[in-house]
């Protein structure tokens, strides 16, 4: 699917889209989290793809899925399906129904439901299972105060003079992988503080904008699907994000340009990434930076959601009780 050039709507997405799409992440949250813990990925993704893709065919929109689950079209979620009734706005949708499927299963921390929804052609389409280098602060800094040609030192002090710390104030959240280890070593020897996360860099950057998480700067490379919902996320909160493709191979770069990026090298900032007005909506599935996971009571749950608007600048925080016995009832009648 190519990139599309974005032209402005007629009018703006219904701001009423945004509390239903919280609806569709609550829902996948909720069935993955029947599976939190009990070490089985496949069946913990596989509830949550579920609930999520009945749940965005309940919505009263045209959407599309424009960086999915998968490329294969046989697969739920998959990149290029249409979602939702077919009547209302046409709505391009990025998403994961779980963020973190290891730490679920594992019932770790920061795992996620996440979805993204925009103005049709404003997401950058990515191909899937690729990587991105990635740097993101939140906002109320000078724009374009990150930079991922500057070394780490130099983006460090700068951020640091920016926010009047000292280096040594500053905590940085990255992936605990082998290949962040020299920029790891880099950031320790600089003086900063490092968060070392086991999954789930959409949090980790859009942890950068809420300044109670404590986390300043996100460093490190991961998924490029979860680069454009980082993104999406970061836009709604003022931050700013720079991300580049990695690609590995010329499957890659071939995937890269029939995707429709001509640019391989470019660097990607949050307007590129997500060019039009957009609703983001997450809801934690096991406890995290951003948010708690769910918490189960007899006969129900209760959910901890996020959903924000860039045009507007909103962020609402919702905690909701669940009943599963009248959920049970109402759709059985």
């Amino acid at each position: 699917m190519p990139n599309k050039i974005f032209v402005p709507p007629p009018q703006a997405l219904d701001r009423n889209l945004a509390l239903e799409v919280v609806r569709v992440t609550e829902a996948s949250a909720l069935a993955a989290a029947r599976w939190m813990g009990r070490g089985d990925e496949k069946a913990a993704d596989e509830a949550a793809t579920t609930a999520m893709r009945e749940a965005l065919n309940s919505l009263a929109m045209a959407g599309i899925i424009v960086n999915g689950q998968a490329e294969d079209s046989t697969q739920p979620l998959h990149t290029g399906e249409t979602v939702g009734t077919d009547k209302g706005p046409q709505v391009d949708i990025a998403l994961t129904a779980i963020e973190g499927v290891t730490v679920c299963a594992k019932a770790s921390h920061n795992a996620l439901s996440v979805v993204a929804a925009t103005d049709s052609g404003s997401f950058l389409h990515v191909p899937h299972n690729v990587y991105m280098e990635k740097i993101a602060v939140g906002g109320n800094l000078p724009a374009g105060i990150i930079d991922l040609d500057l070394p780490p030192e130099e983006n460090l002090a700068r951020v640091a003079e920016a926010k009047g710390i000292a280096i040594s104030d500053l905590v940085v959240c990255m992936l605990d992988r082998p290949r962040h280890s020299e920029l790891l070593g880099r950031i320790y020897d600089a003086g900063a503080r490092v968060v070392l996360i086991d999954d789930g860099d959409v949090s980790g950057a859009i942890a950068t904008g809420l300044i109670e998480t404590g986390i300043d700067m996100y460093m490190g490379s991961g998924g490029a699907a979860e680069g454009v919902l980082a993104a999406a996320g970061l836009k709604c909160l003022g931050g700013q994000m720079q991300c580049r493709l990695m690609l590995r191979s010329e499957d890659e770069r071939q995937r890269a340009r029939r995707a429709g990026i001509d640019e391989l090298t470019r660097k990607w900032d949050v307007d590129d990434m997500v060019r039009g007005d957009v609703m983001f909506a997450a809801t934690g599935i096991t406890d995290g930076h951003i948010l708690k996971g769910i918490r189960h009571h007899p006969g129900g749950a209760t959910s901890h959601s996020i959903v924000m608007r860039s045009m507007t600048g909103t962020i609402r925080h919702l905690t909701a009780r669940h009943d599963f016995i009248k959920h049970a009832k109402l759709h059985s009648s």
